[in-house]
């Protein structure tokens, strides 16, 4: 006879739903593969009303959360309601009465990761967050286990997939930014407000977790330097693919000596990066190992029943050691213990468009001044068309030799105080694989 397990559920928006789902789309079939019975027996749902499009017996449903975090019987809480709080509190309750977490809560997990780890170790719990970073893709499963043997050094994930569809979109139909977002809107795509993707937010959650996995050092998003892609134009992605690149919004780290580098930007990718073929609203993640050398784990980064099969595999594989009463981690997957220190962005080639007056003199002001701070150019254009707004304007491009951020700020803003440059319209980094 199978062993039961029970699990408690919080929430029941697109996440919870799709978990659901997919465990009633096979429950036979997981069973069958583990001699485990794994039933959700109570979902916390403040709006029972609600249509979900999924058939849950009217019991199972409770408008209390202690009902299900007091219940002595539920082995696992999977905390999908999203959001900080009261989700931690929620999860840390759960840690402290013994009950094992599962959540695809990358806000939480980014800004108190240290303090539910302590809370899984204290208790001899297991915490468990697949389904935080790029939904369906098992990108931290295989980090924590298959890739345990490598030293990983560098990390770089297309992880949003609002912004990749709208890149996308611009890119293959030459809309504008305005456009594609109101079109991915209207298709599901992006939020009402879509502020936490555009502006990076949510991939900097994510980055956070992949550097506390692969580095072991904290990140916090706030830390991480972040910028979203809102700047980008169809005149950046026009001059990126005549000169061999796809812009891509990409969270990086990479280790250099005992440094951790890493932000949240958009990026020149030369298109024979496996990740510039990465398109609309799938997510991939990039990585390279001392014995593995280069990994691309690809495919859908959000969706119900993508996200659901990510908890729900967390939620099969505490199952498996709970029947094998081993279900407690020697040491938390989440780690500050390294001597490593995050240092920010670090140097880079960079894209730089700005909008000049069209008059003489221009180019041997702004090259005198890079060469000032000891920055070299590699490329430099002058766009005929005028700058859109302006007629007296056009776009200057150039394409900078590798360089530190805050050097290349400290340029561009004695740049800006001269008569050569009207407005820096646009700063992304240009990768060099």
């Amino acid at each position: 006879m199978s062993k039961k397990i029970k699990v408690g559920m919080l929430g029941i928006g697109n996440v919870g739903t799709g978990t659901y789902r997919a465990l009633e789309m096979n429950h036979d079939l997981i069973a069958a593969r583990t001699g485990l019975d794994i039933e959700i027996v109570k979902i916390l749902n403040r709006s029972p009303e609600k249509d979900r499009g999924i058939s849950v017996p009217a019991e199972k449903y409770t408008a209390d959360v202690n009902e299900i975090l007091n219940d002595p019987e539920i082995d696992i809480i999977a905390e999908l309601i999203g959001g900080i709080e009261p989700a931690t509190s929620y999860m840390a309750e759960a840690l402290s009465k013994g009950k094992h977490v599962v959540t695809a809560n990358k806000a939480a997990i980014a800004a108190n990761g240290p303090m539910l780890a302590s809370l899984a170790q204290d208790n001899k719990v297991m915490l468990r967050f697949e389904a935080a970073v790029a939904g369906g893709i098992p990108i931290l499963t295989s980090i924590t286990t298959a890739l345990l043997s490598n030293e990983l050094t560098q990390v770089h994930g297309i992880l949003n997939g609002t912004t990749n569809y709208i890149l996308s979109q611009m890119s293959m139909y030459g809309k504008s930014y305005e456009e594609v977002l109101k079109d991915a809107q209207e298709k599901g795509f992006a939020e009402a407000d879509p502020t936490a993707d555009v502006e990076g937010l949510d991939a900097a959650n994510k980055l956070s977790i992949l550097i506390s996995l692969i580095f072991g050092i904290s990140a916090s998003p706030d830390a991480i330097p972040t910028r979203g892609i809102t700047s980008v134009s169809n005149v950046d992605i026009a001059f990126a693919e005549e000169a061999g690149y796809k812009i891509k919004l990409l969270g990086s780290a990479e280790r250099k000596g005992d440094k951790v580098y890493g932000n949240v930007e958009p990026v020149l990718l030369p298109v024979s990066h496996p990740l510039a073929s990465v398109n609309n609203e799938f997510n991939a993640v990039f990585v390279n190992g001392n014995a593995v050398d280069e990994l691309m784990f690809y495919g859908r980064g959000a969706g119900p029943l993508p996200t659901g099969s990510a908890v729900l595999g967390d939620i099969i594989g505490i199952s498996k050691r709970i029947d094998k009463e081993s279900a407690y981690d020697n040491l938390p997957q989440l780690r500050y213990d390294s001597p490593l220190t995050f240092a920010g962005e670090g140097s880079s080639k960079y894209y730089v468009r700005m909008a000049v007056p069209e008059k003489s003199g221009i180019l041997g002001k702004i090259t005198t001044i890079f060469g000032e701070y000891d920055i070299s150019i590699e490329v430099i254009r002058q766009e005929a068309d005028k700058v859109e707004g302006d007629e007296q304007l056009v776009s200057l491009i150039v394409i900078l030799f590798d360089t530190e951020k805050k050097k290349l700020l400290e340029a561009l803003d004695k740049i800006l105080k001269t008569d050569a440059v009207h407005s820096i319209e646009n700063i992304m980094r240009v990768e060099t694989r």
